[in-house]
């Protein structure tokens, strides 16, 4: 009996010993320290008095910064978002236009703890040019183009739903003087965007619906239409309801009054073909119709 109870004695001071023995662990995350005195600045790549919302590559340089932040978790209003250790990167928005985004930081600190701040800027993002185009029109830097005189079509206009010029096609060497000594140079830069000079020789031909648009007044005929410089050209997919089968589905603007080799009153040309020996344009001029021009290297 005594036995017994030594037995269920020592039992008894095992489990109690273990139990004693169990302490409660423990966790710590540390302090919670939220994301003070957080900032946010931005950066349009090419901002300048002409070009005040960037040169249109579409970078901005964004720099979030704070005390207390481990990460930033940054929404850049497009669609996309991006989880950085620091507050620095530079972001390329890629809509082809000028448009406003709204930028959107996510400080967090620790403990999951977050500070947010948002700003809102706007982008010029000019349109990616394919090469092909870019290099047909300019070669790789800069290439001078004149009408060509010798190819049937060269003037034409058409109904504005086609894209061939069923009204009338002029035949070679059938128009006057002032269209066929128009030089029309085509130039890239280093962003690939390209610009447009014409040295109309002091005269330019113009259909008689666009006189007005030109400051003149008359039939169809040479005018001292002023071609304005140096302009730099707009480039987008076109609007026009063309297929590949009749286009490239390109089109340009030409700033101010958009003269190329003749006056039609429009500032819109779509891009029909274009290779190294030629370019065949088309646009809707002041009378609604569908005028078309072709180009050809200068001798």
């Amino acid at each position: 009996m005594i036995k017994n109870i030594k037995s269920i004695a020592i039992i008894l001071i095992s489990v109690f010993s273990i139990c004693t023995g169990c302490k409660k662990e423990e966790y710590k995350f540390g302090e919670i320290k939220t994301p003070t005195e957080l900032k946010l600045t931005t950066v349009v790549q090419g901002i300048d008095g002409t070009n005040p919302n960037g040169n249109g590559t579409g970078n901005v340089t964004i720099t979030t910064t704070s005390s207390n932040a481990l990460t930033y978790n940054i929404d850049f209003g497009d669609g996309t978002s991006m989880v950085v250790p620091s507050g620095t990167l530079t972001h390329k928005y890629s809509n082809p236009g000028t448009f406003s985004y709204t930028i959107s930081v996510n400080a967090i600190g620790t403990g999951g703890a977050i500070s947010t701040i948002s700003k809102k800027i706007t982008v010029f993002v000019a349109f990616e040019i394919p090469t092909a185009i870019l290099q047909a029109f300019t070669n790789g830097s800069s290439k001078v183009w004149v009408t060509d005189n010798d190819a049937q079509g060269h003037f034409g206009v058409g109904q504005n739903d086609l894209f061939f010029p069923n009204y009338y096609s002029a035949g070679p060497n059938t128009r006057e003087a002032c269209a066929y000594d128009d030089e029309i140079t085509f130039s890239k830069d280093v962003l690939n965007r390209i610009s447009m000079n014409i040295n109309n020789k002091g005269q330019s031909f113009s259909i008689a619906a666009a006189t007005a648009f030109y400051g003149m007044g008359g039939g169809d005929g040479c005018y001292g239409i002023n071609t304005g410089g140096n302009k730099q050209l707009a480039f987008m997919d076109a609007t026009s309801a063309s297929t590949p089968a009749n286009s490239t589905r390109i089109q340009f603007t030409a700033p101010g009054n958009g003269i190329i080799n003749f006056g039609t009153g429009g500032t819109t040309y779509e891009i029909l073909s274009a290779t190294s020996t030629s370019i065949h344009l088309r646009n809707i001029g002041a009378d609604g119709n569908a005028w078309y021009q072709k180009l050809k290297p200068k001798p």
